[in-house]
């Protein structure tokens, strides 16, 4: 047989080669995470009949006299160019914006995928549900109140325990911004105010907080200015089923639940001190720094004790409670306690971490997807 037929046969085959893969993209046009693939071709070899002549002084060069034999496949690569992303608005459909692969294993063996069409199994595991395979990461570990994803310990299978129990804390800081009508009336002396009085010299806040078994008890925080002294409040406390004692700096010898808040003429707190109580005894005064009241709590049903700090702002300064002639504001903005809670729903961000959305409002880490990145990834097999 004539070597041109050979040479054609080479181009017949080689070129079926192409439609194969080309008929592959179309196939998976819709396949999540696919990257069509491309066929290069070249030269198996050439015969040369004669060779290349230099130029002489007597004539010019010579080109040589080749004859191809026909081709073959160069290369079939991977085009990792970036697909469109789509929104499903289901949480474990991932996509990946840019280079990167997720990791995923089957017992000691890992895989890497670029399709993020995952879900959990009943055990919460995150999982490619097309093979079983699981997602690798690292889990959130919880210390204290804080969270920490260690990215560069060992990898390991992603759970997300839907159901899981996020356990209460006792409040231990109450934040407040708020503001103290500097015109509010004084209480009438000589007699007792009516209901009337009472409401419009008294400014109220309340504000919800937590026992350490997630009991919800009413702090009550009232304001009432002092007659005499301007610009000058008591400040008196209450914890709904509880005794309350309140200091400013070390232990109150009074045993009060009031202590005294005082403004300079700008409209900004400037000092806290213990409420005098008994003639003569010793006044703890704060008038630097954050103005912070503590509050030492017994419960009366079963005699357990809890501090709570209320943060009224800072000395000098309008981040906390304020005294201007503006309509009282009775707003406590912040208090990190809370009651038992369980683990609802969760969000992915842009960085993999997987957050937990709890039942009693809290949001907090479980883990990270991990991800890695080849320097050739038209080096990986297919499986």
């Amino acid at each position: 047989m004539m070597r041109s037929l050979y040479s054609g046969v080479s181009g017949l085959r080689n070129h079926q080669i192409r439609m194969d893969v080309l008929g592959n993209n179309i196939a998976n046009v819709n396949t999540y995470g696919f990257k069509k693939s491309r066929v290069s071709f070249q030269d198996i070899l050439s015969q040369t009949i004669s060779g290349a002549a230099a130029p002489t002084a007597e004539k010019g060069g010579v080109n040589p006299k080749q004859v191809g034999l026909g081709m073959d496949i160069a290369s079939i690569d991977k085009v990792f160019t970036q697909g469109s992303l789509q929104t499903t608005g289901l949480n474990l459909d991932l996509a990946i914006q840019g280079d990167g692969f997720f990791i995923i294993s089957r017992g000691e063996e890992q895989f890497y995928t670029r399709a993020g069409a995952f879900g959990l199994d009943k055990n919460g595991t995150v999982v490619n549900p097309a093979n079983g395979m699981r997602v690798q990461g690292w889990q959130a570990v919880k210390t204290g109140t804080t969270y920490t994803i260690n990215t560069a310990g060992d990898l390991e299978d992603i759970i997300v325990p839907i159901g899981g129990k996020d356990p209460a804390r006792a409040t231990e800081n109450v934040k407040y911004r708020s503001n103290l009508n500097a015109d509010t009336p004084l209480l009438p002396i000589g007699r007792a105010p009516t209901e009337e009085e009472r409401l419009n010299a008294v400014v109220t806040t309340n504000i919800d907080a937590y026992d350490s078994i997630g009991n919800v008890h009413r702090l009550t925080v009232d304001f009432t200015r002092l007659r005499g002294e301007p610009n000058t409040w008591l400040v008196t406390a209450s914890l709904e089923g509880a005794d309350v004692i309140m200091d400013v700096d070390g232990p109150n010898r009074n045993n009060s639940n009031a202590v005294v808040m005082r403004f300079n003429a700008q409209g900004a707190p400037v000092s806290i001190e213990d409420s005098p109580g008994v003639a003569g005894a010793p006044v703890d005064v704060v008038n630097e720094g954050r103005l912070a009241l503590n509050m030492d709590v017994t419960y009366i049903i079963d005699g357990t004790t809890q501090r709570i700090t209320l943060d009224l702002g800072g000395a000098d300064e309008y981040d906390g409670i304020t005294q201007f002639a503006a309509p009282s504001s009775t707003r406590a903005y912040e208090q990190d306690g809370f009651g038992l809670g369980y683990l609802e729903n969760f969000t992915v961000d842009s960085a993999g971490v997987i957050t937990g959305v709890y039942s009693n409002g809290n949001k907090a880490p479980v883990a990270q997807i991990a991800m890695t990145i080849f320097t050739n990834p038209q080096g990986l097999t297919a499986e």
